[in-house]
């Protein structure tokens, strides 16, 4: 073992005694950033950047398992990202694809779709819908695959849900104007049965959501982290955890 190997093993330790006792967050978020710059600064493809980005996932779903999340939602494709050339585009969709059957191939997760399907190709859409079907039903990891997703489209989404829900009781949009709680919508978001992302890790330095999970994330903590996705490491997640940790969590209060 190189004497490299040997520091990054004892940093690893080090940090993981630092989280001993300490409040590990129940839902991880996490937006996988830096594909195709890391791609572009090894003189690679974007599709072969995205394809090492994509094998990341497993690594890290481990990771996550093995502190004690309990769910993460990866954000693997925005509606804004639907805009793209349509080569890229589709290459990327079929290696988001090939990513998640593979996922639920481990037969370790409970995977769940969240986004906008009818955004996607339909046999895209289609093999995503089986892949999900196909995981285990419970798992002590979930994971919630953010495809075809934007955080003000859910919200919209979500607001017509709860006026066609009205509309089915034979409610008049003025009864529910005075009745509608910031509940009313949550409960029809993609992830209304779940609990809030309490840490959302962003990779590749860039310091915003770009619409990610906006309702959900009302009071969770953000952590930026320089590194590219596909260089991410198990280290990067140890601090991201240990920043976690050491916040005062005041839940707007």
């Amino acid at each position: 073992m190189s004497q490299w190997n040997v520091l990054y093993d004892v940093y690893e330790r080090r940090l993981r005694a630092s989280l001993v006792g300490r409040p590990i967050p129940r839902h991880v978020g996490v937006i996988l950033d830096g594909n195709r710059r890391w791609a572009k600064s090894i003189g690679f493809t974007a599709s072969q950047g995205h394809r090492v980005g994509a094998g990341k996932i497993t690594e890290f779903l481990g990771w996550a398992e093995e502190v004690g999340v309990e769910i993460v939602t990866l954000w693997m494709l925005s509606t804004d990202n639907l805009s793209r050339q349509s080569d890229e585009l589709s290459e990327l969709l079929a290696i988001i694809s090939q990513a998640v059957s593979a996922l639920s191939q481990t037969g370790k997760w409970h995977l769940r779709i969240v986004g906008d399907l009818r955004l996607l190709p339909e046999d895209i859409a289609n093999s995503l819908r089986q892949a999900a079907q196909e995981s285990p039903s419970k798992s002590a990891l979930s994971v919630n695959i953010a495809v075809g997703y934007g955080g003000r489209h859910e919200i919209v989404e979500a607001v017509r849900e709860v006026i066609r829900d009205a509309g089915q009781r034979g409610e008049s949009l003025e009864e529910l104007a005075s009745r509608l709680k910031d509940s009313d919508i949550a409960e029809h978001l993609y992830t209304g049965d779940q609990p809030d992302p309490d840490l959302v890790i962003r990779t590749s330095g860039e310091q915003r959501l770009s619409g990610f999970m906006i309702w959900q994330s009302a009071h969770s903590e953000f952590y930026f982290c320089e590194t590219y996705w596909p260089d991410f490491r198990k280290i990067d997640f140890l601090r991201a955890l240990r920043a976690y940790a050491q916040r005062e969590r005041r839940m707007g209060k």
